[in-house]
């Protein structure tokens, strides 16, 4: 009998050893999609100025395309977009949309219906300190032109360089 139970426990032993770890409960993660410029397929080695300059580059054919999903791949979960009011000096009267929620919200309610043909930023004038970025740009959507009127802010995160800011119309008014 004592050999017979010993046995048995053996065989429980080992078949409990084989069996293969279970999941642990709940969901599944899903994997996190790329951000900023690692959402864009960009070429290994490419320099931050470069991938810096596709980030917005894409985002300006994003808005012309009207494509939310990639477009809100672009940005930290914690952007602000601010109107400057063409009232730089002044920001008591500054408009912002502050989270991706907000920014979301910004585009397909005020910026797509607009329909631009063509949203590029253009004279880029950037300064690179370690994992941070400033990019003043002027910017062309269709036949309007905001000459110095953009300030980009961008953050390196994880090896990605995402949009952590905007602020626009930072031209006076004339």
């Amino acid at each position: 009998m004592f050999v017979r139970v010993t046995v048995l426990l053996v065989i429980a032993v080992v078949m409990t050893g084989c069996r293969a770890a279970s999941p642990p409960p709940g969901p599944t993660p899903t994997p996190t999609p790329p951000v900023g410029s690692c959402s864009l397929g960009l070429t290994g080695g490419v320099s931050d100025e470069e991938a810096i300059r596709a980030v917005l580059a894409a985002e300006g054919e994003l808005v012309v395309t009207q494509d939310i999903e990639p477009l809100m791949q672009l940005w930290i979960e914690e952007g602000i977009v601010t109107d400057a009011g063409n009232t730089p000096e002044r920001t008591d009267d500054d408009q912002r949309w502050i989270a991706k929620d907000a920014i979301r919200h910004r585009y397909v309610r005020t910026v797509f219906p607009g329909a631009p043909s063509a949203v590029q930023p253009a004279d880029l004038d950037m300064t690179i300190d370690g994992d941070a970025a400033t990019v003043r740009a002027t910017t062309h959507i269709g036949d309007e032109v905001a000459p110095a009127g953009d300030r980009w802010e961008l953050e390196k995160r994880d090896g990605c360089w995402v949009i952590k800011s905007l602020t626009y119309n930072l031209e006076p008014a004339q």
